[in-house]
């Protein structure tokens, strides 16, 4: 029986180490998935935008307006923070439509 008692807490020690383990781990897991799903709401309401970073093509010089589109979409989208200013023809920056002919400086980010 003195056999037995080692063994039996040999066995006790590794069941408790094997059960820390996976407690560690299911943590581990528990906090990627936060992660993963704290970027991935980054990503829906910036809608890319930091994917895109030194690669990203600034826009043409001229921009012609789409539909939906708006002075504030058109800024983020192009770099350039300063339209109304660039462009005297836009009196009003919500009177914005289809087919509007703009002028984009994007501005330089080092």
């Amino acid at each position: 029986m003195a056999i037995m008692k080692p063994r039996k807490v040999a066995t006790v020690l590794s069941s408790k180490a094997i059960a820390e383990a996976a407690s560690w781990c299911c943590s581990c897991l528990l906090v990627f998935l936060v992660l993963l799903c704290i970027r991935d709401n980054y990503v829906l309401e910036n809608k890319g935008s930091y994917l895109r970073g030194s690669s990203h093509k600034p826009c043409d010089e001229i921009y012609v307006v789409r539909e939906g589109e708006t002075l504030h979409t058109i800024s983020d989208k192009c770099g350039d923070p300063f339209i109304v200013e660039k462009n005297p023809h836009i009196h009003d920056p919500d009177d914005v439509f289809p087919g509007l002919v703009i002028k984009i400086t994007p501005s330089q980010h080092i």
